[in-house]
């Protein structure tokens, strides 16, 4: 007999976009905020370095991994079962949009 397996519906994945969204502005901000003692504030000078600023490029992301998998560990305990296969996806999209935030965060 196959298994049958209750799915989020439409309006449960518009509320996880939300709740990404959300998670993702105050995360940005957060670390931008962590972060803003490191690296050059002017990219262009002539004794600028790259370490400083590759720095605060690894000090990001790996403070970005570190609240993205404790917010997934937490939500994995709360959920109920029929909305977390949602995580997976979002874990993943959070994955490349921290690389995406650098950009912002250098400008």
């Amino acid at each position: 007999m196959a298994e049958l397996r209750e799915k989020s519906g439409p309006l449960a994945l518009l509320a996880g976009l939300a709740c990404f969204v959300a998670f993702e502005v105050a995360a940005y901000q957060l670390l931008r905020f962590a972060t803003s003692g490191l690296g050059e504030a002017n990219q262009y000078q002539p004794e600028n370095t790259i370490v400083s600023n590759w720095v605060k490029t690894v000090t990001f992301l790996v403070l970005h991994l570190a609240l993205v998998l404790a917010a997934v560990l937490v939500l994995s305990n709360k959920l109920p079962r029929r909305y977390r296969g949602q995580l997976v996806g979002w874990l993943l999209l959070s994955l490349l949009v921290g690389f995406g935030l650098l950009i912002p965060l250098f400008s």
